[in-house]
């Protein structure tokens, strides 16, 4: 069992930067690979991220060079990393946790919300 909440999101202008941070509760937290999701109202959920270990981190192409996802197993966090942010960008965002399959994720956080001005 692992629950996961969300935090960081807020308002910025283009160019800016935020961290979100997941926290997660659960014995088997380093057992399991976390991501980010994010959704815009009328927009499908589009995988963000997702690390495993340094050599196995995925980014969108939407993401890739300007988002940085990370994780701290002692303290059951996950992080990403956002800078030269974009209006593209604004979204609700959320943690999430899988095994192998990003398809079906385990477990879910309620999301925080980003968005970005022009």
């Amino acid at each position: 069992q692992v629950q996961l909440v969300e935090s960081g999101g807020g308002l910025v202008q283009a160019g800016g930067s935020l961290r979100l941070s997941c926290t997660g509760s659960g014995r088997t937290f380093g057992s399991y690979s976390m991501g980010w999701f994010r959704q815009a109202p009328g927009k499908e959920r589009e995988l963000v991220a997702t690390t495993w270990s340094s050599s196995s981190a995925y980014y969108a192409d939407s993401v890739k060079g300007r988002f940085t996802i990370s994780r701290d197993n002692a303290k059951n966090t996950v992080y990403l990393q956002m800078n030269s942010l974009k209006p593209g960008d604004t979204a609700v965002y959320y943690c999430a946790a899988a095994r192998s399959d990003w398809r079906n994720p385990y477990y879910w956080g309620q999301g925080t919300q980003v968005t970005v001005s022009s």
